[in-house]
């Protein structure tokens, strides 16, 4: 535990007295308890590179079946109460640590599912937890600001050091949600007000008696024939607005009632790409035109059109940055917005901050959602006009979380101390080249491998996917799917090479099995 308070005073001595007290007050248990590598020694892995956690597990370990028989009671406990059947697996996250996921049955895994692509930079990671016992948390969780009506008076602090420090290229204002279904809900709304504002002539244009009146009865032109354009295979989340935009599976959809809103169709790109250079252009080119034709044709037009810079729950599909430049294009011509989902891609996991930072886009995306690796949500933006012309437009209760805003401040922090986007590029080139490997190895278990430059963002089909999952566990590693078929990596931004040795290693196991 000496290295752990080391690294801790290393991230951020400012803060070091928050945890100078008695340690049966308020400092948090992972900083003084044993973590489930007491079992596992330290090693300086083979790759001779530097661990960000040099007390982490040395490699899984694998005590019992995954769900052991505390694991089980426990689910057994919990579906009494609350609904277990999308249950992964019962967690122990006072001894989960780094990269490694614990059970409650001394099982510790190598975790590249990070829950569902959303934990940054380590379980009980000691920068994260100085920020979270620090007196602005405290102060952030107890007296949560309904932001709109009564804000904290740090609050523009709090986002220009924190939040807007990572803003994409072009867009320096943000307004902050709660969950990435709610950020790309409000990014929608802000669209809709935006086109209106537009056909009025502007934002000191007052509403109509006519707005007014038919907005309380569900028509138009109060709740107008507009659309977001949103792509097959698309997932933005599964609020009313964003569960019309996704269209990844039936499960998500079914029963629930939804907007009559265009979907255009996703590139599905042929691979090895080099070997189908020409078929994957005419493809891209064949969903633009589409695309185009939606635009100008679909009876309610859209205000925007959304995207994800890599399919994530649809199966990890891809495209090139020119078919995206011609999407940005498309929208440009056509006078309508253009929304970057990064909620699943953000912040660090492709080897870029953003994702769309790979495009090279000549003119920035209007807005750019993001939630997960952040732990805060919101949608970022650069035109002030996507300010609705009156308050109470785009409002709630909460507005965002000051605690959630302060920890992706940490986790900014840490990302920069580390250099951890650029670790994550080389860290995904080398897990790549040992997945192509195993791909000319083993051909008959990855098809299609895909994610060549996108850090350690990385998916390829399985014809036996569930099963590979399942005998993930048996040999210490959490992975998950996507889609039908993919298998979907989604590590931490501290999964480093040697880890990836362990990943591969205990792949090869589940081939030759």
């Amino acid at each position: 535990m000496a290295s752990l308070f080391r690294t801790a005073r290393r991230a951020q001595p400012a803060l070091t007295r928050t945890i100078a007290r008695p340690s049966t007050r308020l400092a948090p248990i992972a900083l003084y308890r044993q973590y489930a590598s007491a079992a596992a020694s330290v090693a300086v892995p083979s790759s001779g590179e530097l661990p960000f956690f040099p007390d982490e597990p040395a490699g899984p370990t694998v005590a019992t079946a995954i769900p052991g028989p505390k694991s089980i009671k426990a689910i057994e406990r919990l579906s009494k109460v609350f609904d277990t059947r999308s249950l992964n697996m019962m967690v122990d996250y006072q001894r989960s640590y780094g990269n490694y996921i614990a059970d409650l049955d001394n099982n510790v895994l190598l975790d590249l599912y990070a829950q569902i692509a959303s934990i940054p930079v380590g379980y009980n990671n000691p920068s994260l937890l100085l920020a979270a016992t620090s007196p602005e948390m405290a102060s952030a969780i107890i007296n949560r600001p309904a932001l709109g009506n009564f804000p904290q008076h740090d609050w523009a602090d709090i986002l220009e050091t924190g939040i807007l420090s990572v803003a994409p290229k072009g867009l320096d204002q943000v307004f902050t949600g709660t969950t990435g279904s709610d950020a790309n809900e409000l990014a929608y709304k802000a669209a809709f007000m935006y086109k209106r504002q537009q056909q009025r002539g502007g934002a000191h244009v007052e509403f109509s008696e006519a707005d007014i009146n038919s907005s309380m009865n569900n028509q138009s032109p109060g709740a107008p024939a507009l659309s977001i354009l949103s792509f097959k295979s698309g997932f933005h989340g599964r609020l009313f607005g964003s569960l019309s935009t996704t269209r990844s599976k039936p499960i998500h959809k079914i029963d629930i009632p939804a907007f009559d809103w265009p979907q255009a169709p996703f590139p599905m790109l042929k691979y090895p790409l080099e070997e189908f250079a020409s078929e994957n252009a005419a493809e891209e080119q064949r969903c633009l035109e589409e695309t185009e034709r939606l635009i100008t044709t679909f009876h309610a037009p859209p205000a925007a059109v959304v995207v994800e810079p890599i399919q994530s729950e649809g199966g990890d599909n891809h495209a090139s940055p020119s078919f995206f430049r011609g999407l940005r294009e498309l929208t440009k011509k056509h006078d309508i917005l253009f929304i970057v989902d990064e909620v699943q891609t953000g912040v660090g996991a492709t080897g870029k901050f953003w994702a769309h930072d790979h495009w090279n886009l000549t003119s920035p995306p209007d807005m750019v959602t993001f939630s997960k690796k952040a732990q805060a949500a919101g949608f970022y933006f650069g035109n002030s006009e996507l300010r609705p012309n009156k308050p109470y437009r785009q409002f709630n209760t909460w507005m965002g979380d000051p605690a959630r805003a302060i920890l992706f401040r940490a986790i900014i922090q840490e990302i920069d101390r580390l250099d951890l986007v650029n670790s994550t590029a080389a860290t995904g080139g080398y897990l790549y080249a040992g997945l192509d490997r195993l791909a000319k190895q083993y051909p008959s278990e990855i098809h299609n491998l895909r994610g060549k430059g996108q850090g350690t963002f990385i998916a390829w089909d399985s014809p036996r996917r569930d099963e590979v999952l399942k005998k993930a566990k048996t040999v210490g590693i959490n992975v998950g799917g996507s889609g039908e078929k993919a298998v979907r990596l989604r590590p931490m931004l501290i999964f480093q090479k040697h880890h990836a040795d362990i990943f591969l290693e205990g792949l090869e196991k589940i081939f030759k099995s």
